[in-house]
């Protein structure tokens, strides 16, 4: 395995990229499997996590650890031993019915994450994102963003393959992270990806995120196509993710270069679609999730093929999350 993610350059990614760097078959799925498997971390310890309600509805799932901080804030969490909501763990949190609106709800929640933030909850970046059931269902509560493993709600998000076309080869545009990124620093990125926060539709995010991280006019990123989603699962101690990525496809001009604005991203690169493929297959330098979304792009465009082993199986993986 090439150098560590976090101190890799350029010129690693794009050397381990070269064919002629190893003699590994290019119809072995191996490495895209261990990437998908990288996203979807200890199923096996969900039974350490307490379901969350609001209501009748499951909002997320709370680890039995982090849980024990929350019994200092009865007029907020309220705790039950009894399996009387099926949920074969023998018991549950729920948020006090007390807080009957979603803006009470959000208040009362935001008290205890400040309360906890310094020692528990780090990252605080006072972004809210939305807590629902599924994606369809009404809003039962906001919730800071870094807080929303803690509580192991579900989390929507919107990533954006940035593709051109040269003499008839396909080339992705691929940010790599500031070294000042508090998450995942100094891994390689898509050229527009963010969390979908609160009361913004995902078109209008990916909108806006064009923009924010890469300078691409609106006239261009209206153009971006919707094509699908990927989900995973992850649970990293006491955080457990659950995430719902929207996919979008951008073709862009020959002459396009990516700007970012917003100082999140080092630079960027254009990289022939076969080269990503060997820096996915071969190394840890992408940011986890955004592996599954270039796979999902691979498949899309014909660089995986039914011919190759597991086909399916790596299909199927794409979405091994509660895509709902």
């Amino acid at each position: 395995m090439p150098s560590p993610a976090h101190s890799f350059s350029w010129d690693d990614a794009l050397r381990v990229s070269l064919q002629e760097y190893s003699q590994d078959n290019p119809s072995n799925l191996s490495g895209f499997f261990e990437r998908v498997k990288l996203c979807n971390r200890g199923s096996e310890l969900q039974s350490e996590f307490l379901p969350f309600f609001v209501g009748s509805d499951i909002a997320g799932y709370i680890h039995y650890r982090f849980a024990n901080h929350l019994r200092d804030f009865p007029d907020v969490f309220i705790f039950s031993q009894d399996d009387s909501r099926g949920s074969g763990s023998g018991g549950h949190v729920s948020l006090c019915p007390s807080l009957r609106t979603p803006d009470d709800r959000t208040k009362a929640v935001a008290s205890v994450v400040e309360y906890l933030a310094e020692a528990l909850i780090p990252g605080i970046r006072k972004e809210l994102y939305p807590v629902k059931s599924s994606f369809d269902s009404p809003i039962l509560f906001s919730l800071e963003r870094a807080a929303a493993p803690y509580f192991g709600i579900k989390v929507y998000g919107v990533h954006m393959n940035g593709y051109a076309e040269r003499n008839g080869e396909e080339f992705l545009w691929i940010g790599k992270r500031s070294h000042e990124k508090s998450t995942f620093p100094g891994m390689l990125d898509h050229l527009v990806a963010g969390g979908l926060p609160h009361d913004i539709a995902c078109g209008e995010n990916i909108i806006k995120e064009c923009e924010e991280e890469a300078g691409i006019p609106r006239t261009i990123s209206r153009r971006a196509i919707p094509v699908g989603a990927v989900s995973y699962m992850d649970i990293d101690g006491v955080r457990f993710k659950r995430d719902v990525l929207f996919c979008y496809d951008l073709k862009l001009p020959q002459d396009f270069t990516p700007n970012n604005q917003d100082g999140e991203v080092e630079s960027f690169k254009l990289i022939p679609v076969p080269q990503v493929v060997n820096i996915i297959r071969r190394t840890n330098f992408f940011k986890p999730n955004c592996s599954l979304v270039i796979i999902d792009f691979l498949f899309r465009h014909g660089y995986i093929k039914p011919e190759y082993d597991g086909y399916l199986d790596l299909l199927r993986s794409l979405k091994s999350g509660d895509c709902s």
